[in-house]
């Protein structure tokens, strides 16, 4: 009955698992503590009885030992394969699972990595022990990741409250300045109404006549209110209107970073921040007539004095100020009415022979060269891989990772957080360093009466006027060529 009892019970049968394994070869009334559990025989034994075991070289070699097992379904009775009553030698890496002989040869684990146990053993710990310091180098990685998170966090509430408080500003500068005309011009209004009623009311012709003078004031003041919506015209409207415009710009610019923020938040691997080369610098390598570069050379300017059908064009190396290590990244502007060249070459001092990896467009076809030379048989852009479906990038951002031995180009948003991969150029079989550059070419659409049209428009103040002073003043500058950001 106690045994009735004993296996019926859950927590009986937990603490027998947990208890001693005995010797099953020792007399009843004298057993050992086992040793080892031998799973072809299917006995545990203490280490009097164990020695046949561990002296017999045909024992030795094909009954494998154990530590002490009790027999169930998860002691000695899993030691056996379900499907042939065999027992279980080797191990299936593929499928992670003991197998027996038979299903080793004839059945579906034929094909799979097998290992004895104790090989398997071996091979599994040392797996473990790879994927143990995996997961102790994550766990360094991961308190980098809580003080990234804690740093995004502080960085959108930032630009949450700076934006709620140009939001706010905005606001209060708008109803309070209205407020405040509407209220006056009602009041001017009232004023010229009480005035008129009051000198219609007044009977003493003496009284009246000394009157008269104030409330002609109030009634033509009365009569000449501006009843627009919003501000009067003047000097107050027009000072209003310029602070709301500084405010809205700041609103915006706030606006534009919280949500960049955010979506690097979510995101920070498709949607990251960029940030141009603050040190790269242009070198001309060709600088025809008309244009010029800024005093810092990192602008280039086209100038209107450029006679139409004159072929113009410019080369420029980009490099880094002060430094000869070759750049891994930056960005470009480009102006949309030159055709370019963006990417790099192998040889800087020879670029027309160079080799060349790059992006280019040509009358809005956007193309780029995989192993080709700049100036060859085929023309000066070489033979083109067309890119269909991306439209015309004004900002280009190159990226070269020696790494992998990929040349990426990415076409920038106006929002300065979001780019979009163009194509990607695998540079593996390049032969030396690789030296960034961009060639720009006068397209048919910068002929002289286009020029005219551009200043017409302004497109000249657009792309930067203010920096004219930066350059040599003897050109009459229209607009930028292209920019390093």
């Amino acid at each position: 009955m106690y045994k009735s009892i004993s296996s019926s019970s859950s927590n009986q049968a937990g603490d027998r698992k947990q208890s001693a394994i005995f010797c099953d070869m020792c007399a009843e009334e004298d057993r050992r503590a086992a040793a080892k559990t031998c799973m072809k025989c299917e006995i545990s034994m203490c280490v009097e009885h164990l020695q046949p075991h561990l002296t017999t070289p045909v024992l030795l070699l094909s009954h494998p030992l154990t530590e002490p097992m009790a027999p169930g379904v998860e002691g000695l009775g899993g030691t056996k394969c379900p499907q042939h009553g065999k027992l279980l030698e080797y191990y299936c890496l593929d499928d992670l699972t003991s197998v027996c002989v038979s299903c080793a040869i004839e059945d579906q684990h034929r094909l799979h990595n097998m290992k004895t146990l104790p090989k398997a053993h071996a091979e599994l710990v040392g797996k473990i022990l790879e994927g143990e310091r995996a997961v102790a180098a994550k766990r360094q990685e991961s308190e980098e990741l809580g003080k990234w998170e804690q740093s995004k966090r502080e960085e959108v509430s930032q630009y949450s409250l700076r934006l709620i408080d140009a939001v706010s500003k905005l606001r209060d500068m708008t109803l309070n300045r209205v407020q405040s005309s509407v209220s006056a011009r009602m009041g001017c209004i009232a004023t010229g109404g009480s005035s008129i009623q009051a000198a219609m009311g007044e009977k003493d012709t003496f009284r009246f006549l000394q009157l008269y003078s104030q409330v002609n004031q109030d009634m033509e003041r009365a009569k000449s209110v501006d009843l627009r919506k919003g501000l009067e015209t003047g000097q107050e409207r027009d000072k209003l209107s310029q602070e709301l415009q500084e405010v809205g710009a700041e609103m915006m610019d706030q606006a534009t970073k919280l949500c960049g923020s955010v979506l690097m938040f979510v995101d920070p691997e498709n949607l990251r921040e960029t940030p141009g080369n603050a040190n790269a610098i242009f070198e001309p390598r060709t600088l025809v007539h008309g244009m010029s570069l800024s005093a810092d050379l990192r602008k280039a300017f086209y100038s209107q004095a450029q006679q139409s059908g004159t072929n113009n064009q410019c080369t420029l190396l980009i490099k880094e100020a002060n430094s000869t290590s070759p750049l891994h990244s930056w960005k470009i502007a480009v102006s949309e009415y030159y055709d370019w060249t963006i990417g790099f070459c192998e040889h800087e001092s020879t670029l027309a022979q160079g080799i060349v990896y790059a992006l280019f467009i040509k009358d809005d076809l956007l193309c780029y060269l995989k192993n080709n030379r700049l100036d060859n048989p085929f023309g000066a852009i070489g033979i083109p891989h067309h890119i269909p479906g991306v439209v015309r990038p004004k900002t280009v951002e190159v990226c070269w990772n020696p790494q992998d031995f990929s040349l990426s180009f990415f076409t920038c948003s106006s929002r300065h957080y979001q780019r979009t991969l163009i194509v990607s150029i695998d540079v593996r079989h390049s032969i030396s360093g690789l030296h960034p550059f961009v060639k720009l070419q006068s397209s048919l659409a910068l002929q002289q009466p286009k020029l005219q049209q551009i200043n017409i428009l302004g497109l000249g103040q657009f792309w930067g006027q203010q920096n004219i002073g930066y350059h040599n003043n003897s050109f009459n500058v229209t607009s930028l060529l292209c920019e390093l950001l």
